[in-house]
């Protein structure tokens, strides 16, 4: 399925489904080749990395990305939204071990819990769902049934659901019943990114196109 990027600025690529499939490790809740973008500064890092970020968990707030806002990689209608899960501390280092241990649990509550804020969005030409997951609370814009059109802003960065540190995760199904839907491939302008990218978008000037070509690195 062929998707623009779903933000502008620079983001490291993980979780991408050109390095393994699945590319969760999981083929459960259609997530076979989702994939994940972690905005990030010009000296690609997420937030400043501490010896305190070795132990503790931190706040959100202090990765850059957090609040960036989450555009649309499609053109269709908002079929599906959730808006009411708080954005939790972050993990990095030995900290995301014990949050690891923690994922089965939200497993076991379903796709939604996982996702926690999300918007899914139904591609107008071939009817298939995009989700786009972790979103801030709060900051969802859009509503059921809304028309949107490639390049508008959806929600925001954040770090709510099954969600690490600050991202959007992006997946495709063919069906919103999520405990059943089949995974589908992506495909990006330029090819499908490889973990350890970094894409940079720019927001491009003229109304008949999003963003610019993006750069990879």
């Amino acid at each position: 399925m062929e998707l623009d990027y779903p933000f502008h600025g620079r983001c490291l690529v993980q979780n991408s489904p050109a390095n393994r499939v699945p590319s969760h490790g999981t083929d459960l809740f259609g997530t076979a080749f989702a994939i994940d973008f972690v905005p990030v500064d010009r000296e690609n890092r997420s937030a400043r990395f501490s010896a305190g970020s070795l132990w503790r968990p931190e706040a959100p707030e202090n990765f850059i990305g957090f609040g960036q806002p989450v555009i649309s990689p499609v053109t269709g209608t908002v079929v599906l939204s959730d808006d009411h899960a708080e954005d939790h501390a972050a993990y990095r280092g030995l900290s995301s071990m014990g949050y690891a241990l923690t994922q089965a649990r939200r497993a076991a509550a379903g796709w939604g819990t996982l996702a926690g804020n999300y918007v899914v969005i139904q591609e107008s030409r071939s009817g298939r769902y995009v989700a786009l997951c972790h979103l801030r609370w709060g900051s969802v814009r859009v509503r059921l049934g809304q028309d949107i059109q490639i390049g508008a802003q959806v929600a925001e960065f954040g770090n709510s659901g099954n969600s690490t540190e600050p991202h959007v995760h992006v997946q495709a199904v063919d069906s919103l019943e999520f405990e059943r839907a089949v995974g589908l491939p992506l495909s990006f302008p330029g090819g499908l990114p490889r973990n350890g990218q970094i894409i940079d978008c720019r927001p491009h000037h003229s109304d008949q196109d999003a963003v610019q070509p993006p750069s990879i690195v």
